[in-house]
């Protein structure tokens, strides 16, 4: 609670006990970030110095903040999930299990079930906001298709057999570089561990694998593009070595990877199709579909981050952890 500590004694408004921040007036407590602060960062928490622990409680506190302003958002605009959505998701969380091993794994995260149907009940409501909101003002016309097919021809015209794929990845050490709409990075192995396999169990209860890469993937390259690679020389997947090489060939569209471990961590790969030699033409369904997809997804993102930001400008917060961590500095700093 060094944390707290410091708010406590660098704050001048000192805030109310256990208020870590306040999003227009409803309290983000400590209790809430210790919690979810030793749900993500497990493996580190023992042996992370104090300025590390900062950054890190930091980051989780952001990302409560940005839950709480969606979560308010929801409430305003009538959108909570009710006690029917929450039982259907949860029901499709347990589905592949057993009672005992649905147990193990919330005790792995430190849940319970009132707790994951809390979050669920959050992450339901935040998702009809966003399909209100976003996903239900994006309109990709058949002229922007045709061209966007105009501007990248080029793209399209395979001088060899290529596979389109799209990939989940996860490292175990964060890349300042890699940007998801959660915020969430593996810092450790046992972490990214932990966070693909949970990623892993989303996909086989169907949820949408590019929303998932969008969320969590650590990929710098493809998370915002909803971990889309698109068509992949054959020749180029060679270079991955036989095993992988084979592995890939072996997937059917629309088919799922293992997860596979490689130098730079652990991803998931999904087989979107494959295609021979040759130019594509826009008459090609799968070509538009392919450029419709992409555009929605570009699009969806844009807008995502543009309503977060709008979101938090809009919101009243206060940042006590942010505050007093600056006014701590200032004191040793004399």
């Amino acid at each position: 609670m060094l944390l707290a500590a410091l708010v406590l004694a660098g704050c001048k408004n000192s805030p109310p006990a256990n208020v870590a921040a306040t999003v227009n007036g409803r309290a983000i407590t400590f209790t809430d970030l210790d919690k979810t602060y030793k749900s993500q960062y497990t493996a580190t928490t023992e042996n992370a110095n104090d300025d590390l622990t900062s950054i890190q409680k930091l980051e989780v506190l952001r990302s409560l903040i940005d839950n709480e302003i969606m979560q308010q958002r929801a409430e305003k605009g009538g959108l909570m999930a009710t006690d029917a959505d929450v039982d259907t998701k949860l029901n499709e969380l347990r589905a592949p299990y057993t009672k005992e091993k649905f147990d193990e794994q919330l005790k792995a995260r430190g849940m319970t079930v009132e707790d994951l149907k809390v979050q669920l009940r959050k992450d339901l409501s935040v998702q009809k906001l966003f399909n209100k909101e976003i996903t239900s003002k994006i309109n990709i016309t058949d002229s922007d298709v045709s061209n966007f097919y105009a501007a990248n021809r080029n793209s399209f015209n395979l001088a060899e057999p290529q596979i389109h794929l799209m990939q989940i990845v996860v490292t175990p050490s964060a890349d300042p570089n890699a940007k998801n709409l959660k915020g969430d990075k593996a810092k450790t192995d046992e972490e990214a561990q932990k966070k693909i396999q949970a990623i892993e169990a989303r996909l086989k209860q169907g949820q949408d694998f590019a929303m998932l890469a969008q969320n969590y993937s650590e990929d710098p390259n493809t998370a915002a593009n909803g971990g889309d690679l698109g068509f992949v020389p054959e020749s180029a997947l060679e270079k991955t070595g036989p095993e992988l090489y084979k592995m890939i060939l072996s997937l059917q569209p629309a088919q799922l990877s293992r997860i596979l471990r490689t130098a730079d961590g652990y991803r998931i790969l999904k087989m979107v199709s494959r295609e021979p030699a040759g130019q594509r033409e826009l008459s090609d369904p799968r070509v538009q579909q392919s450029i419709r997809e992409n555009l929605l997804t570009r699009k969806d993102q844009l807008l995502k981050s543009a309503y977060y930001e709008i979101a938090r400008n809009e919101a009243k917060i206060s940042n006590y952890i942010a505050r007093g961590v600056m006014e701590g500095a200032g004191k040793t700093g004399k």
